[in-house]
């Protein structure tokens, strides 16, 4: 389950997450637009890990894995969340990221 992190995947970041910051409860818009998530693990995936989360970013940080990207909806959300578990991995925490979509209120 756990691999060797590909080089250079430390220090990158998705969306804009910092380093340090306390994780949030993640929430879906009321809109169920898709949101940016950012969903942080225990232990170490590398990037090949990609495909078996459908393509978002898997990204090593120290003794952690970053799991990022687009999200379709609450539905998309959990289904990920299950795979965190199937997978035996110990959830620190997950975060929605703010977007600028987010930030301008969104479309009317």
């Amino acid at each position: 389950m756990t691999g060797i992190p590909q080089p250079g995947a430390a220090g990158r970041r998705c969306g804009g997450s910092s380093p340090g910051r306390p994780a949030a409860e993640a929430v879906v818009s009321a809109s169920g637009r898709p949101a940016r998530y950012e969903i942080r693990v225990k232990d170490v995936l590398d990037s090949r890990w990609t495909a078996w989360f459908d393509g978002l970013q898997v990204i090593s940080e120290g003794e952690e894995t970053v799991i990022c990207g687009l999200l379709a909806d609450q539905p998309a959300l959990h289904g990920l969340l299950t795979k965190v578990r199937d997978l035996g991995l110990s959830l620190i925490g997950v975060r929605r990221l703010d977007t600028a979509q987010d930030r301008n209120g969104g479309p009317s």
